[in-house]
């Protein structure tokens, strides 16, 4: 995936103190250093870190790629935006320290996002994630499974180490509260994604719906929990919450028009895979809906097929794609929820603080990266 510069510097911006605040949370939570008895749960623990990409195969320690840390750096973005909770005003600075109140939920929100990738891998069978090799093909799908559990585990007791930093009970139960909320909308969304793989009826309404929860749902909750560390506010909260909501199914629609029409050089992945996949994304579903019924026939001989695609089946998609303007319903789609969250964020009460007001101009600039597809 190509990066910006501006995006690069927005989701780069805490990279360290993310990944210093998971580092911590795994090494206080887990049987670090491991008693005598206990040595044969390391490659538990090595299994985890090599999903985050702190060590190899071998569990011998690698710096590999984190991933876009996107739902933590939102966290910490939504915090800053609300005025978190007036402690760079305090300080009279815009050093990191302040940020110490919001990153246990950071770390929290990151662990409880690969939980659910390891989770994905084995479900889609994937054997590559992050140019290296996922989880479930190294220890097998059960202790895949098992892993991402733990992960899951580590996700939410990291989430309670903001009352080592000074949050009110009453604030870290309400953000436990919602993560546990989102965790839910999650499985739903996984469940609904799963059961559209064997029906035919599936709208694009039933599939805005499942992305809301499987995909929108954390970065809500990850803008959420940031707002509720930063203010008390209510009506900065919900602004901030549906800002979570709305970039979040923004980012969704966004990987579903670079499935199809991305380029290699774009996306790093195969031209047209999610049509090779089979994937039933926006793209598909739209054309499902405006194909005539001989389109519409071949669409779901091909979609329904044991053999795997090639090029000229996928050449035939694409042309039923173009015959039923299926790029331009997605583009325009896209443009329609960037300006949903656009004019969400510019509900969000204003703030003078420099610091706030720097976190609003990188939330900007997640959607100006969103509407970066529209110019493919």
């Amino acid at each position: 995936m190509t990066v910006t510069p501006s995006i690069q510097a927005t989701l780069g911006r805490y990279q360290n103190e993310i990944l210093e605040a998971m580092r911590l949370s795994v090494q206080n939570h887990c049987v670090n250093p491991l008693p005598v008895e206990s040595r044969d749960l390391a490659p538990f623990y090595g299994q985890m870190q090599y999903h985050l990409g702190w060590v190899d195969p071998v569990f011998s320690p690698v710096n590999s790629n984190p991933g876009k840390l996107l739902r933590p750096t939102l966290l910490l973005l939504a915090y800053e935006a609300a005025g978190a909770w007036g402690l760079p005003a305090q300080t009279g600075s815009e050093s990191s320290g302040y940020l110490r109140r919001a990153l246990p939920a950071a770390a929290a929100l990151e662990l409880t996002h690969n939980f659910t990738l390891i989770h994905d891998d084995i479900v889609d069978g994937d054997t590559e994630r992050r140019h290296r090799r996922t989880l479930w093909t190294l220890w097998g799908s059960s202790q895949g499974i098992n892993t991402g559990d733990g992960m899951f585990a580590l996700g939410r007791l990291a989430l309670w180490d903001v009352l080592q930093q000074g949050v009110e009970g009453e604030i870290a139960a309400h953000a436990g509260a919602v993560l546990d909320r989102a965790c839910l909308i999650i499985a739903e969304g996984q469940y609904l994604d799963l059961s559209f793989e064997q029906r035919e009826d599936i709208s694009v309404t039933l599939y805005l719906d499942m992305i809301s929860r499987k995909t929108a749902a954390l970065m809500r909750c990850a803008a959420e929990i940031g707002a509720m560390l930063g203010t008390r506010d209510t009506a900065t909260i919900a602004s901030l919450r549906d800002f979570g909501f709305e970039i979040g199914v923004a980012f969704q629609v966004r990987d579903d028009l670079l499935g199809v029409w991305a380029s290699v050089a774009e996306l790093g992945k195969t031209s047209a895979g999610d049509i090779y996949r089979r994937k039933k994304s926006l793209p598909i579903l739209h054309a499902l809906e405006h194909a005539s019924e001989q389109e519409q026939q071949t669409l779901r001989q091909i979609y329904t097929q044991e053999a795997a695609l090639n090029e000229e089946q996928v050449a035939t998609v694409l042309a039923i794609f173009a015959r039923t303007d299926t790029r331009e319903y997605c583009l325009d789609f896209l443009s329609q929820q960037c300006t949903r969250a656009r004019q969400t964020l510019n509900s969000v009460p204003s703030n003078a603080d420099p610091v706030a007001t720097r976190a609003r101009e990188d939330m900007e600039t997640l959607i100006h990266f969103v509407e970066a597809a529209t110019r493919t």
